[in-house]
């Protein structure tokens, strides 16, 4: 396995509100942990509720004594929002922050996999697949077939999501487990880069640099950024060999 990350403020923000953690070696009881997620909420509060989120999910993981990783991360999950609920009652000026988060552990040819909110999980093998589903506005306007899967990106409410951590008490992620297979290239980004790359670019980018996945995620921030940048740009690369 060979991974690599990269989180960029992009040319529009003053700040950065994703935070990202890669780790290929234990974490835990977990092999390897992978995570991206993307604050949000004024004065700066988007980017406290992204460090938190990493922070105390990985400390849970740490700790878990669960014996599903489906299990252990749901917990990490729980533990990560009550952190963030907690530290936004200390000042008014915290009052609302959250998170999206997408999360991958590989482990014996499966990967299990958390998200929430509308950072994504992709696959690259073959073609490009988005795994995980978006927790917003758009994507339930696409289930119900008031707009296009190819609107999503331009769409004025794009930016809306309906899931987060830290916004209410019991958040439901998804967490679900997938079979992967030796070459298959694994990216979890925040929208910075999924708004602003189309899914066909991102494959294009990837497979060019397959043997070289820092040179294709510095790729991935350049493009977000020629493209205009105008929100931060995470972006997590793992492959398996």
């Amino acid at each position: 396995m060979e991974s690599f990350s990269i989180t960029d403020t992009g040319r529009m923000r003053n700040s950065n509100q994703d935070s990202v953690f890669c780790e290929e070696n234990a974490v835990g009881v977990f092999p390897n942990l992978f995570l991206v997620a993307d604050g949000m909420g004024g004065h700066n509060a988007g980017d406290l509720a992204s460090k938190i989120c990493i922070e105390t999910f990985v400390e849970r993981i740490r700790e878990s004594a669960k014996r599903t990783p489906v299990g252990a991360m749901e917990d990490a999950a729980d533990f990560a929002n009550h952190a963030i609920m907690e530290k936004s009652k200390e000042d008014v000026k915290f009052k609302g922050m959250g998170t999206t988060l997408v999360g991958m552990m590989i482990e014996d040819g499966k990967a299990y996999i958390i998200n929430i909110g509308d950072s994504r999980l992709y696959q690259i093998r073959n073609g490009i697949k988005q795994i995980t589903t978006d927790h917003s506005l758009v994507e339930e306007m696409v289930l119900s077939g008031e707009i296009g899967k190819d609107q999503m990106r331009t769409h004025p409410n794009k930016d809306i999501i309906t899931r987060a951590l830290g916004t209410m008490p019991n958040p439901k992620p998804d967490c679900f487990e997938l079979d992967v297979m030796t070459g298959d290239v694994y990216l979890l980004c925040s929208d910075g880069l999924s708004n602003m790359v189309d899914d066909k670019e991102i494959e294009s980018i990837i497979n060019e640099n397959a043997d070289n996945l820092s040179q294709a995620g510095k790729k991935l921030v350049e493009v977000a950024n020629e493209a205009g940048g105008k929100d931060n740009i995470s972006a997590v690369l793992i492959r398996i060999d």
